[in-house]
């Protein structure tokens, strides 16, 4: 079952503090929903473990993200891949960083990707919509995280 993400936010931080965000293993483990623990295997590519609920089917993935094609702080491709008790997955997304004023930045987001086995069973309208609400999770927890750091940083 085929699915496609596309869309925009902005988030309060710079256009280089986003970009070091999206590229930090540890921001990312915070923010991806669901996930465990992100351990690099070389340069730029992951393995990730997760623990997903999709409409009333739960359970666990590992798979593989990859961040390629990069163009510091402008853009970066992201491809994923993997396996678990809730099925198969493989994705593709481009992400675009633009400026929108000193302390602002918007990231444009569009992709694709491959989903079987029990996962796919939920049907496509579901899915949908539970990969905009894992979408909006990230983005959630994203602005929390810069949030936080402006906080401590002035305290």
């Amino acid at each position: 079952m085929k699915l496609d993400i596309r869309g925009e936010e902005e988030i309060a931080a710079t256009q280089a503090e986003l970009w070091d965000a999206l590229n930090d293993p540890e921001v990312l483990t915070k923010c991806i929903p669901g996930c465990r623990s992100m351990t690099e295997l070389d340069p730029d590519h992951y393995k990730v473990e997760m623990q997903l609920k999709v409409a009333a089917v739960g359970g666990s993935f590992e798979g593989e993200i990859a961040l390629k094609d990069k163009e510091p702080p402008t853009t970066c491709r992201i491809t994923v891949s993997g396996a678990g008790s809730l099925g198969t997955g493989t994705g593709e997304a481009q992400f675009t960083l633009v400026p929108k004023d000193e302390a602002t930045t918007t990231l444009q987001y569009a992709g694709e990707g491959e989903v079987g086995g029990l996962v796919a069973g939920v049907g496509q309208r579901i899915l949908g919509s539970v990969s905009k609400h894992l979408i909006k999770q990230f983005f959630t927890a994203l602005r929390k995280h810069f949030a936080e750091k402006t906080e401590t940083a002035g305290a």
